[in-house]
C-alpha cells in the first residue's frame, strides 16, 4: 500500500515538474493576456482601426468563396491582429503592400487604437467569456531589434519567448501548440505542425482569441427537431433545428428586397450574433458584401417582435493556409525570400540572412447550440530565412594536402595528403 502510495506521489511530482518546466517557456499565463498600452487612443482612432479589420474581413472572404465549397470560418480579427505585429517590422514596398491588404492607418494610428480595442477583448465580466492573445516566439540567438520586440509587446500585448528552432525543433513546436491550445480552452489544437518549421525558422507570431457566450434568449432543448435544411433546391438534408418562441421578446430585426437580418444578442448584451439569411441567390448577397453595405443593412435594423426564431445547430473547423491568397489580395513581397524586407524587425549587419514570411496558418472552430456559442480561432505567421551564401566559399570535398607549420616562422612540422577521410 505504502509502496503504491509512494509511486503516485512521484508520478504526480513528476507531471507538475513537467508542466511547470512548459510553463516557464511561455511568455504569459496563456488565459491571462497582458494589458497594452492606449494611452493616445481616441475614439475616431478606434473606429478607424476597427474599419479597417472588417475591410478586411469582407475581402478575405470574397477570396476565400473562390475556392471553398464547404463551410467558411475564420477570425478576421486574429489573422489582422498577427499581421499587424508582422507589419511592425516590415519596411519599404514589403510594409506597403501589408499595409494595404490590411487597410491599416498610419502606425500612430494603428498602435494605441489597436491597443485600446485589445485592452476591451480582454476586459473581465460574468456574462460571457472573452479574451485574446499575442506571442512573438523567436529563435534564442537571433539578433531581434530590441526596439522592435518592446513596440510589440507595448501596443500589442505580444511578449516574446525564446525557443530554439535549429535544435529542439519538437519540443518549440510543442510549447507553442501548448500554449495556444491553453488560450483557446483547448478548442485550437496542433496549430503549428512539424513541416511547418525547419531550420531556417526564426521567429512565429501567435494570436488566439476565444469566445463562449450564453444567449440572452434561449432556445428551448425540448423544441429541437429535425427539420429541412435546403443546401440547394436539388439537395435538401435533415438537420436538428432549434426553436424560440419570443412571446414579449423583441429582436434587431430587417427585411429587404433580397435578405432578411436578424441579430441574436447574448448575456451581457455585449456581444451578438447577426445573421443575413438571403431569399433566394446567396451568391448575390455574398459578392456584393462590403463594410458599407453591411452598415447600410445593420441601419435598418428595428425592434421587432418575431412570432419564431429557428437556427439549425452547428459545429465546424476550419484550417486554412493564407500564404497565396494574401499574396492574391495584394502582398506578395512579403513572401518573397529575396525581396522581402523585415529589418524593422532584427539587425541585417548581425545576420546576412534575408527574413520573410513563409507561411500563414489559421485555425478556427465554432459549435452554436440552444444555450450559445463556442468559437475559437489562432492564427501562425512563420518567419524563416534565405540563407545567403557566403561571399567566399573554402569546401573541402575533394582529396586535399595539408600541413602544420610553425606560424612565425613558416616552419613545417608535419605535411600530408588526404585522399579518403574515412579512413
Amino acid at each position: 500500500m505504502k509502496k503504491s502510495l509512494l509511486i503516485i506521489i512521484i508520478i504526480l511530482l513528476s507531471t507538475g515538474v513537467v508542466t511547470a518546466a512548459v510553463l516557464t517557456l511561455f511568455p504569459y499565463e496563456p488565459k491571462k493576456p497582458p494589458r497594452a498600452v492606449e494611452t493616445g487612443a481616441t475614439e475616431e482612432g478606434i473606429k478607424e482601426v476597427i474599419k479597417a479589420n472588417n475591410q478586411f474581413a469582407f475581402d478575405l472572404y470574397r477570396q476565400l468563396i473562390k475556392s471553398e465549397k464547404e463551410n467558411i470560418f475564420y477570425s478576421p480579427y486574429s489573422l489582422f491582429s498577427a499581421l499587424a505585429m508582422t507589419y511592425e517590422g516590415a519596411k519599404g514596398k514589403t510594409a506597403e503592400e501589408i499595409k494595404s491588404v490590411f487597410h491599416f492607418p498610419n502606425s500612430e494610428v494603428l498602435r494605441s487604437n489597436f491597443a485600446a480595442i485589445y485592452n476591451k477583448l480582454n476586459r473581465e465580466t460574468k456574462d460571457y467569456e472573452l479574451r485574446t492573445g499575442n506571442a512573438l516566439w523567436t529563435q534564442k540567438d537571433f539578433p531581434f531589434l530590441k526596439d522592435y520586440l518592446e513596440r510589440v509587446e507595448k501596443y500589442y500585448g505580444g511578449k516574446a519567448a525564446n525557443l530554439d528552432f535549429i535544435f529542439e525543433k519538437e519540443k518549440s513546436i510543442q510549447t507553442i501548440n501548448d500554449f495556444i491550445a491553453a488560450q483557446t480552452n483547448d478548442k485550437i489544437k496542433d496549430l503549428i505542425s512539424p513541416n511547418l518549421v525547419d531550420q531556417l525558422t526564426r521567429l512565429i507570431l501567435t494570436n488566439a482569441i476565444y469566445f463562449k457566450g450564453i444567449w440572452q434568449w434561449q432556445f428551448d432543448s425540448k423544441q429541437i427537431f429535425d427539420d429541412n435544411f435546403e443546401i440547394t433546391p436539388q439537395n435538401i438534408v435533415k438537420v436538428p433545428m432549434m426553436r424560440l418562441k419570443p412571446e414579449k421578446i423583441t429582436f434587431n430585426y430587417a427585411e429587404f428586397d433580397d435578405l432578411k437580418i436578424l441579430e441574436l444578442p447574448y448575456k451581457g448584451n455585449k456581444l451578438s450574433m447577426l445573421i443575413l439569411l438571403p431569399k433566394d441567390n446567396l451568391e448575390k448577397i455574398e459578392s456584393s458584401l462590403t463594410v458599407d453595405k453591411l452598415d447600410e443593412y445593420k441601419s435598418q435594423l428595428k425592434e421587432t417582435k418575431l412570432d419564431l426564431i429557428a437556427l439549425p445547430k452547428f459545429e465546424t473547423k476550419t484550417i486554412y493556409r493564407l500564404e497565396s491568397i494574401l499574396a492574391n489580395l495584394g502582398m506578395p513581397t512579403a513572401f518573397n525570400g529575396n525581396l522581402a524586407d523585415f529589418t524593422g524587425m532584427y539587425n541585417k549587419e548581425k545576420n546576412r540572412e534575408n527574413l520573410f514570411i513563409n507561411f500563414v496558418i489559421h485555425q478556427a472552430y465554432v459549435k452554436v447550440n440552444e444555450e450559445g456559442t463556442e468559437a475559437a480561432a489562432a492564427t501562425g505567421v512563420g518567419m524563416g530565412i534565405t540563407a545567403v551564401p557566403p561571399r567566399y566559399q573554402f569546401i573541402v570535398n575533394r582529396p586535399f594536402i595539408f600541413l602544420i607549420q610553425e606560424k612565425d616562422t613558416g616552419n613545417i612540422l608535419f605535411l600530408g595528403k588526404i585522399v579518403d577521410p574515412r579512413k
